[in-house]
């Protein structure tokens, strides 16, 4: 008897069926608007992280996101049962960059947009925010766009900070910008954004570094790419 009753619940209702065809065309409009986040955080974004590896979260929060909300939207009980499965969920990545938050977010925000059925809504407010994004983004004042993401880690030595980094920098002809500085007892990590001229001011730079401190190790990640 109670078998039958869980093949009874199982099977698919008429209402059901007859709303799958909406909730196939939500998923599909959230995979494209999650692609044209991803595209916009990769050209727009200045988080220090790989944008182009970090972006491609954003397609599969924003489908499981539409699918969960499609599933409880309707049912007390499933509400219920999510909060406390979500519960137990524990997160050990670390974000570094509010940038990165506010784009999770957003990817949340369309799932749960579309979930809820509310297509219009979700596409026009998106479309609002990516102009917003754009608009900041040329608007905003720059200095000369930095070509370069370079992370120096050394052992905590006397006279190592951040302004001595900088320092060294123009020696070389750089222009950088501090983004991140941590200084432990044993080791300090200092992020930059720099544009260097050439590849031989970065060589240059590496080996004044190394000359003036111990144990200096740089890490770099391109942007646009350095000329010879």
């Amino acid at each position: 008897m109670q078998m039958d009753q869980l093949l009874n619940q199982l099977q698919l209702t008429s209402a059901d069926t007859a709303g799958l065809p909406a909730f196939a065309l939500h998923l599909a409009l959230a995979a494209v608007l999650a692609t044209v986040l991803g595209l916009a955080y990769i050209r727009f974004g200045q988080a220090l992280s790989n944008r182009r590896l970090f972006a491609r979260n954003f397609l599969l929060l924003t489908l499981t996101t539409t699918l969960v909300i499609s599933i409880v939207k309707s049912s007390l009980t499933l509400s219920l049962g999510l909060v406390g499965a979500l519960s137990i969920v524990r997160f050990r990545a670390a974000i570094k960059e509010p940038e990165e938050l506010a784009y999770l977010f957003l990817a949340i925000g369309i799932g749960l947009g579309l979930g809820a059925g509310q297509a219009l809504v979700t596409t026009v407010a998106l479309a609002v925010i990516l102009v917003l994004i754009v608009l900041r983004y040329y608007v905003r004042p720059r200095a000369e766009a930095p070509n370069l993401y370079l992370t120096v880690t050394a052992p905590a030595a006397p006279g190592l900070s951040a302004s001595a980094i900088l320092d060294v920098l123009k020696t070389v002809g750089a222009t950088a910008s501090l983004k991140r500085f941590d200084e432990g007892p044993d080791q300090v990590e200092a992020a930059f954004q720099v544009h260097f001229p050439h590849v031989g001011a970065l060589e240059k730079a590496g080996q004044r570094l190394r000359e003036l401190y111990a144990g200096v190790r740089l890490s770099c990640l391109e942007d646009r790419g350095l000329g010879v």
